[in-house]
Formats: C-alpha cells, sequence, structure tokens
C-alpha cells in the first residue's frame, strides 16, 4: 500500500498529506498567489485559457432564465463571463476569501454588481440548498477538491431536475509529441515563472504536480455517471492539455 492510499491520508500534489491537511494547504496557495493568480494564468498559458474558457461558455450557453452556481470561481472568470452573455442570477462559492475579494473587486471595476453573489464554501460541502440551480460550473478547481466523488455528488444534490455539471480542467494530453513538450515545460518553466512574478515557486510546483495526480479524461467521466449524470461527455482542448466535461441531473 502506497502512502497516499493509507486511510485518512491524500495526495497533495506529489506530497502525501492527512485529509484534514489538504483543504488548508490548497487555501494558503490560492491566497498567496491571489493577486497576481490571472496575470499568471496569462503568462503561463500565453493567454490560451481565455479561449478554454470562453469554449466553455460556447458549451454552455447562458440564459437569462437560468441560474449558475460557480464553484472554485474565485476571480470570477467564468461568472462574468455568465453574465456578460446573458445569463441570469449567478453565485460564485470558493473556499479561499483572497480569491473571492479579487473576484469581487473585479466585478465591481467592470461595474456588474446585481445578479451576482460571492460566498465563501467548501466544495465537499456547498451551503447551497438542494435542487436550486440550473447550471453548475467548476474551472480549474476540482483538482485541489479533497474528494472529488463527493464534490460531483454535491453538484448533483444542489442542481434542479434538468440542470447541468459542467467541469473545465486539465487533463491528459493525447498528442505524442506535445505531450514530452508540455511535460518539459511544466516541470522546469512554471514554477520559475511563479517564482518571478509571485515569489512562491511551491505554489506553482504544486499545481504543476497536482495536474498530474487529477484522473484523465474518460476516468473523470465515469464520476461523473457514477454520482448519476446522464449523457455525460466530454471534448478534448488544445490536444487533451484541457478539457470539458457535462453531464445532466434528468
Amino acid at each position: 500500500m502506497t502512502d497516499e492510499n493509507r486511510p485518512g491520508t491524500t495526495h497533495f500534489g506529489f506530497k502525501t498529506v492527512r485529509e484534514d491537511e489538504k483543504s488548508t494547504l490548497v487555501r494558503d496557495v490560492f491566497d498567496s498567489v491571489a493577486p497576481k493568480y490571472d496575470l499568471m494564468n496569462d503568462l503561463m498559458s500565453a493567454g490560451i485559457h481565455r479561449l478554454w474558457k470562453s469554449s466553455f461558455l460556447d458549451w454552455l450557453k447562458p440564459r437569462p432564465d437560468q441560474t449558475l452556481l460557480d464553484v472554485g470561481g474565485g476571480t470570477g472568470d467564468i461568472a462574468l463571463g455568465w453574465k456578460k452573455r446573458g445569463g441570469g442570477a449567478a453565485m460564485v462559492c470558493d473556499i479561499n476569501r483572497e480569491m473571492l475579494s479579487v473576484g469581487r473587486d473585479r466585478a465591481f471595476n467592470r461595474n456588474v454588481v446585481g445578479g451576482l453573489a460571492w460566498v465563501c464554501g467548501d466544495a465537499e460541502r456547498l451551503p447551497v440548498a438542494s435542487q436550486s440551480v440550473d447550471r453548475y460550473t467548476i474551472a480549474f478547481c476540482l483538482r485541489n477538491v479533497t474528494h472529488w466523488e463527493q464534490a460531483i455528488a454535491e453538484a448533483y444534490r444542489v442542481l434542479k431536475p434538468g440542470g447541468r455539471f459542467m467541469c473545465l480542467e486539465f487533463s491528459e494530453v493525447r498528442l505524442p509529441g506535445l505531450k514530452q513538450a508540455y511535460e518539459m515545460y511544466s516541470f522546469n518553466i512554471m514554477p520559475r515563472i511563479g517564482q518571478l512574478v509571485t515569489g512562491n515557486r511551491d505554489a506553482y510546483q504544486y499545481l504543476v504536480e497536482s495536474i498530474r495526480k487529477f484522473p484523465p479524461q474518460d476516468e473523470l467521466k465515469g464520476m461523473v455517471e457514477a454520482a448519476g449524470f446522464e449523457r455525460a461527455e466530454y471534448r478534448n482542448l488544445s490536444g487533451g492539455i484541457a478539457a470539458i466535461h457535462s453531464g445532466w441531473r434528468l
């Protein structure tokens, strides 16, 4: 039995930690990088993360008669995109108060105030009523949750019948040449950029490692189906560097 499979333990990147430690460790990572989180996303992906999120919103198809719960969306990219595209009331739920603070400031600066709520909460224990939202999104957050299946089960709980679950997350690269180049860039360059821009190399070392520990596309699709979602499917982005998963509560 490996250390991370011992009862009561989980992974934090490539490290093994107690399950009750991980949420605090993750919170510390994002609190430390929150002020420059969006800048780092642009630098590390050369802005491609914006195209991924645009594709995500294209598939989500926001409507004014629908409500959105965006989990782990602290800086507001998905919720603000939802509102910009005509979506209804939205709630951003994040465990990191610093990230929420950045998101609220961004929304205020863009004069997006009405119909947008900011709530501090855990993806595994959402402070949201059952069957109360039309759409649930989680972008680049699920891999940081201690129990992935529990977070997906919570998504199922809060969605109304007919509601939709959508997840945007880093995934398994499917193109051989791209895979080797991406591995080299991730482990050698991304932590260095993190050190230069935020002064926190370890935070970005963790983020790189957390991507490698996350389930590949078909395994995550199986988790979505196991939670009760129907019509589960996924779309790869940039050769599988990221993927969008979708499922419906029918």
